[in-house]
């Protein structure tokens, strides 16, 4: 691990540490939440993922006039979500399924999306987000626009038809994209070993004429350099690139999942690499920050999450009659001639 601060200043060394603490206090403060029966659906931990999400992040240009970066970010991914602006009361009213929640109750999680901060949630088609962020960022080329998107998906969607189309497509149309591969060595309960025979994801970027960088993504500095120069080729016109995050992901697939089929000393060994522990003993030994800093950073978001969580937990749940506001419309449409008792092969 390098001392490096890779030109970073104080300040924005302690914005890092403050992003990294914000994620772990709301997802803790989620797991409080279910357990006090507030969450019914699935719960997704980012433990021991943090700095992949974070650094990346760090490394665009986040704006709050849709004129920025764009993220599509994953259900592991909620700390580039705060970074690019998304509310932590929204954060929790979306888990809590409230009628205030961005999607007024009708969909969990952080699935939700925001133009003018730069977001757009991920659907649960797996892979499919691709295709969505090579669309948007070639409508960034064709306009001459000096914008890019970051792609976040599991190692498990890269053997998914639509992460090849849209993987491809980016590639030969040099889309200003990067797609970071979240590496953790899980897709759902089968192993990365029986996903793929690469021992890297970044065999695969050659494949596709693409750029590609492996980092440790417990390592918020690193990946958040790794990013940076990627974000800089793509933004001169090299086309589409990639970047492997190598973590562990040290919860089961969701807060249900007992995880009983890894090895339990697999898991104490990842806990020795706890990106958020081996970031603050870093910011220390650098004389970075004061153990008086990183203290007043940790409470503060600590309070931070618990407001807005007991704010959202106060406010209303959907009518039953608004499931349907705004789904249905009014216009009537033709029906499609291939539906027809006789079709008329003339229209085909």
């Amino acid at each position: 691990m390098s001392d490096s601060s890779y030109g970073l200043g104080r300040a924005e060394l302690h914005d890092l540490y403050h992003a990294l603490c914000l994620t772990r206090a709301a997802e803790e403060r989620l797991e409080l939440l279910q357990k006090q029966g507030h969450v019914t659906g699935g719960l997704y931990r980012s433990l021991g993922q943090e700095a992949g999400a974070v650094g990346a992040a760090y490394a665009l240009r986040r704006r709050g006039d849709g004129a920025g970066d764009m993220l599509c970010h994953t259900i592991r991914a909620a700390g580039a979500l705060f970074l690019f602006g998304g509310e932590l009361i929204d954060y929790f009213r979306q888990y809590m399924a409230k009628g205030t929640s961005p999607t007024r109750g009708r969909e969990a999680n952080v699935h939700w999306f925001d133009f003018d901060k730069g977001f757009v949630g991920p659907v649960s088609p797996l892979g499919t987000m691709i295709e969505i962020m090579a669309g948007m960022t070639l409508s960034f080329r064709l306009r001459g626009e000096e914008r890019i998107g970051i792609v976040f998906y599991g190692d498990g969607a890269s053997s998914t038809g639509a992460w090849h189309e849209g993987l491809n497509f980016a590639a030969v149309q040099r889309c200003p994209m990067i797609l970071m591969v979240e590496n953790n060595q899980w897709a759902f309960s089968t192993p990365t070993h029986k996903n793929t025979l690469v021992s890297s994801f970044t065999e695969k970027g050659p494949g596709y004429g693409i750029g590609a960088e492996s980092v440790d993504g417990t390592d918020v500095l690193a990946v958040f350099d790794a990013v940076r120069r990627a974000a800089s080729l793509v933004r001169s016109g090299e086309g589409t690139r990639m970047v492997e995050l190598k973590y562990f992901r040290r919860k089961g697939h969701a807060q249900h999942d007992p995880q009983d089929y890894v090895d339990p000393e697999l898991i104490r060994t990842w806990e020795k690499k706890d990106p958020v522990d081996l970031y603050r003993a870093r910011l220390l030994a650098n004389d970075w920050a004061s153990e008086e800093e990183l203290v007043a950073i940790e409470k503060e978001t600590v309070e931070v999450c618990r407001v807005a969580a007991e704010a959202a937990i106060a406010e209303p749940y959907p009518d039953g009659p608004d499931a349907v506001t705004d789904v249905y419309t009014d216009l009537t449409t033709p029906h499609p001639w291939t539906r027809a008792d006789s079709p008329d092969p003339t229209l085909a």
